[in-house]
């Protein structure tokens, strides 16, 4: 007799960046859709990790993470942020953002617990809320500018509601919280039992001399926030999976309790050589302004497209609506051009769990010029057929 099995995620498939990505490979496209970089990482930063495992560094760090480089983040966090961090107690190196917020989600949601989470939203947050039992109340941010509507947010919220997620720089659609913003989160969740999580892991990629407003920035809102954060999008390493987690120390404690069973601890030689490597701000202080010129350099390509541009100013990405020349769904479209036009975008319906379709797709401009330009010239070619 064959186990029956009841999923967890009955609904869930092939995730759309699988199935543009492997749609690319077959036909050659241009993969402007995945956000990752084609370009290398800082070689500083790929010798210091050859020197650490050298020097022998190779087997199992600290569960929580190696000293040195909790350390360096707790000085990091309270150079740019002001915020008081216990590097004892208040921060766990991950491997990888993902895993972070899922062990975060996973440590505090009971079944029945409510969590208020913004749609479009990066694909993991609704799966991870599902498999702890507890139900997604979703909001949807206002199009375009895809803004939180906070008037929205005091309705949805009841006896039931744990957890409040907020993404700054946000994926897909590369919008910012203001402090405006953090100063609203701060009044909603006053005197209540509400969490936040808070997903940061293009918090060095802001553009247009915007301040990257981090819930680290609130000692109000920290007191109640797990805050998530990347090396792999900081330092373009994705492959790494290496990030951190920034908790107070009591919900911190709960969330080592669901690491240390899982993961356990990551990458050694890594975390020697990133500790190492923050020292040097100007790794990352710099990168806002790097990416920026990219996006503004595939924005300025665009323009001689049909597409219309929706503003981001942060993150790898930035959004564009086609309503102006054609009325196929988001889906359909990215397929079409990745077979025909030999460039492969995200629709955006796929962030939103009942496929919300506004006709945007999703580039990616992490790429080297030559890739942007390479895209976009397939594109001009396809449309002046």
């Amino acid at each position: 007799m064959t186990p029956q099995l009841v999923s967890k995620l009955p609904q869930a498939g092939t995730t759309i960046f699988t199935v543009m990505s492997q749609l690319a490979q077959e036909h050659g496209a241009v993969n402007l859709g995945q956000g990752f970089p084609d370009f290398s990482m800082p070689a500083a930063l790929h010798q210091k990790v050859a020197q650490a495992m050298a020097d022998g560094f190779n087997q199992y760090t600290h569960m929580n993470g190696l000293p040195d480089l909790r350390q360096a983040l707790a000085v990091k966090a309270a150079g740019l942020y002001g915020a008081v961090l216990d590097p004892q107690t208040d921060i766990t190196i991950t491997p990888g953002a993902t895993y972070a917020i899922y062990t975060a989600l996973t440590a505090i949601l009971h079944p029945g617990d409510e969590v208020i989470v913004f749609e479009p939203a990066y694909d993991s947050y609704i799966p991870n809320i599902l498999t702890n039992g507890a139900v997604p109340v979703r909001i949807s941010l206002e199009y375009p500018s895809y803004q939180i509507p906070w008037d929205k947010v005091r309705e949805a919220i009841t006896p039931r509601t744990r957890l409040i997620m907020v993404n700054s720089p946000h994926n897909p659609t590369g919008a910012v919280l203001s402090a405006d913003d953090l100063t609203t989160l701060e009044a909603i969740t006053n005197n209540t039992n509400i969490l936040v999580l808070s997903d940061e892991v293009y918090e060095h990629l802001v553009f247009d001399g915007l301040a990257h407003a981090s819930v680290l920035r609130s000692k109000a809102l920290m007191e109640r926030s797990f805050v998530c954060f990347s090396f792999g999008k900081t330092f373009h390493c994705t492959g790494w999976k290496m990030g951190y987690c920034m908790a107070p120390a009591a919900l911190m404690k709960e969330f080592r309790k669901i690491h240390q069973f899982n993961a356990f601890t990551c990458d050694t030689p890594k975390q020697v050589a990133l500790a190492a490597y923050l020292n040097e701000s100007d790794a990352y202080l710099e990168l806002g302004k790097e990416m920026q010129e990219k996006r503004d350099h595939l924005r300025s390509l665009l323009a001689d497209t049909p597409f219309r541009c929706i503003p981001s100013h942060g993150s790898y990405f930035e959004c564009y609506a086609y309503d102006g020349f054609s009325s196929a769904p988001d889906k359909e479209l990215a397929i079409t051009l990745t077979r025909e036009a030999g460039v492969a975008t995200i629709p955006v319906s796929a962030f939103y769990l009942d496929g919300t379709d506004h006709q945007v797709l999703r580039f990616c401009f992490a790429k080297k010029t030559a890739t942007l330009e390479a895209a976009v010239e397939k594109l001009k070619t396809y449309f002046n057929r």
